[in-house]
């Protein structure tokens, strides 16, 4: 008797530490779409670390009317392709600090064959492989690996995690992003989280504030994501891996292993040892014959992208600080 409870035992551990995340490993990634994204160009040399693009696409496919309408995505022309989120995502190799930077959508940069412009604009003209080819012209940093989401599979991923916690400092009334919340600590589901992160007229920081608060949106979902609570529960744990999974278009490249580190390294860039900002900025009301742009201090993003393509990711908390 005592020998087959010891058997048992031994089962239900194998079962929980192999089978377990064997299986909602495979929901995840059997659920994950590719798409050819290969920068062309001239690419900068490979460089220790493994950098990531992320791309928070205005792509309607997928949605139905009623969804479009329940997430404010609607507008004149809903055709093509835009990017309301751009960010660098660099896991180091050499032990230090993950870190998470914002492009500013409305940065205004060079894209090669167009002349310079909002570097949104690049995703628009020749989607991914312009953007990638954009972001590292403009940086000299090897992107290794593109990740991009849309907006329905944003809205259910936060669904699928129950929702998250924000503290707004004050009320927002959006229309443009279909968004009405007072101000202080609250549940957000998926609707209303996407409008969070994509409200930015009635914001004093415009597009700089939207870019701190989509990855302070992150860093909630990843918390919640990766709490035992959820990773416990299977009936979350597995909706939550096929929502994260159906969530994310990867580039052709990438294997499972590049979506672990990618999942890692968000787990360790946005929790409290990790680096969290935007590309330094000099200039948020450049006038331009593309409208008003983001001009950034050249200098100091120079410095940024040379401390990641040397994998010193520690040298950024004195940037940040300063």
């Amino acid at each position: 008797m005592r020998r087959r409870r010891l058997l048992a035992a031994a089962a239900l551990v194998v079962a929980l530490v192999v089978v377990y995340p064997l299986a909602l490993g495979w929901r995840g990634w059997s659920s994950v779409h590719q798409v050819a994204a290969t920068a062309g160009g001239e690419r900068p040399a490979q460089s220790p670390g493994t950098t990531f693009l992320i791309v928070g696409s205005d792509s309607r496919d997928g949605l139905s009317e009623e969804e479009i309408a329940e997430y404010s995505a609607g507008g004149d022309d809903i055709s093509g392709q835009r990017t309301d989120t751009i960010m660098l995502l660099h896991v180091p190799d050499g032990g230090g600090p993950a870190v998470l930077v914002s492009i500013p959508r409305d940065s205004y940069v060079p894209i090669p064959g167009h002349d310079s412009n909002k570097i949104n604009a690049a995703f628009s003209i020749g989607g991914a492989p312009l953007l990638l080819e954009t972001v590292e012209q403009v940086s000299g940093l090897r992107v290794d690996h593109y990740v991009e989401t849309g907006f329905g599979g944003f809205a259910q991923v936060v669904d699928a995690v129950g929702g998250v916690e924000m503290c707004p400092a004050q009320a927002v009334d959006d229309v443009r992003a279909g968004l009405d919340i007072p101000a202080g600590c609250q549940r957000m589901d998926g609707r209303t989280a996407l409008g969070y992160a994509r409200y930015r007229y009635s914001d004093a920081l415009g597009d700089l504030g939207r870019a701190n608060r989509q990855r302070e949106l992150l860093a909630a979902i990843v918390a919640k994501a990766s709490s035992p609570a959820t990773l416990l529960n299977p009936f979350r744990a597995f909706p939550l891996a096929s929502a994260g999974g159906g969530a994310v278009t990867l580039d052709e490249g990438a294997s499972v292993s590049d979506l672990v580190t990618f999942l890692r390294g968000m787990r360790a860039a946005t929790g409290p040892d990790g680096i969290s900002m935007t590309v330094p900025v000099a200039d948020t009301a450049l006038r331009t014959r593309h409208g008003v742009a983001v001009k950034w201090n050249t200098e100091r993003a120079l410095e940024m992208f040379a401390a990641l393509e040397r994998d010193d990711t520690g040298a950024l908390r004195t940037l940040t600080a300063s």
